[in-house]
């Protein structure tokens, strides 16, 4: 079965049990669609969990789980992933892609040249950043002046990069240059 991850699960939240969420992109009405999910921890063993409620806190999202009564329990799920398969997922919308999907995606220029393959993509409070390697390491802000075509189905991305955001040999080999001598 091929599960995606939905967010990570942090530490306990008050006495009945609830945990903070990270990374999570859906909104608390659509967790609550999902209904179900597989937790899996850090070392491998997974439980199907029955999320109770969901809810936003700052930029952050509380969950509480049927399975978790209290803050003890609640802790033993920190640092798991919550999963479910991707064709459980809402539609996206118009326009717009979920994360699991980018990674692995070709990057290329606007006029064509290669750029690397999303290795990851990195949550931030401004935007999201693709983490495109290839000959080297390119960090791109996934907003539209830099992220021009998403094409899934043709599995490619086309980006504007600016100069000196890829060199020759990508933008990791230019960082690791010894600088100039100053004369």
């Amino acid at each position: 079965m091929n599960l995606i991850e939905i967010g990570k699960l942090g530490r306990p939240h008050g006495l009945k049990g609830e945990l903070y969420l990270d990374r999570c992109t859906l909104t608390p009405l659509e967790l609550h669609e999902l209904k179900t999910f597989t937790w899996r921890s850090e070392r491998g063993a997974s439980r199907t969990v029955t999320l109770t409620t969901a809810r936003r806190a700052n930029q952050r999202m509380l969950v509480r789980f049927a399975e978790v009564g209290d803050r003890d329990v609640a802790a033993t799920y920190t640092n798991g992933r919550l999963l479910t398969e991707p064709k459980r997922l809402p539609d996206p919308g118009p326009d717009a892609t979920y994360t699991f999907q980018l990674v692995g995606l070709d990057v290329v220029t606007e006029d064509g040249g290669p750029v690397g393959q999303v290795a990851e993509v990195w949550p931030t409070p401004a935007n999201p950043v693709l983490v495109v390697r290839g000959r080297g390491e390119v960090l791109i802000p996934a907003v539209p002046d830099f992220v021009k075509t998403v094409d899934l189905e043709a599995r490619r991305i086309v980006v504007r990069l600016l100069p000196g955001m890829e060199s020759e040999g990508g933008a990791a080999a230019a960082a690791d240059e010894e600088p100039a001598p100053e004369e």
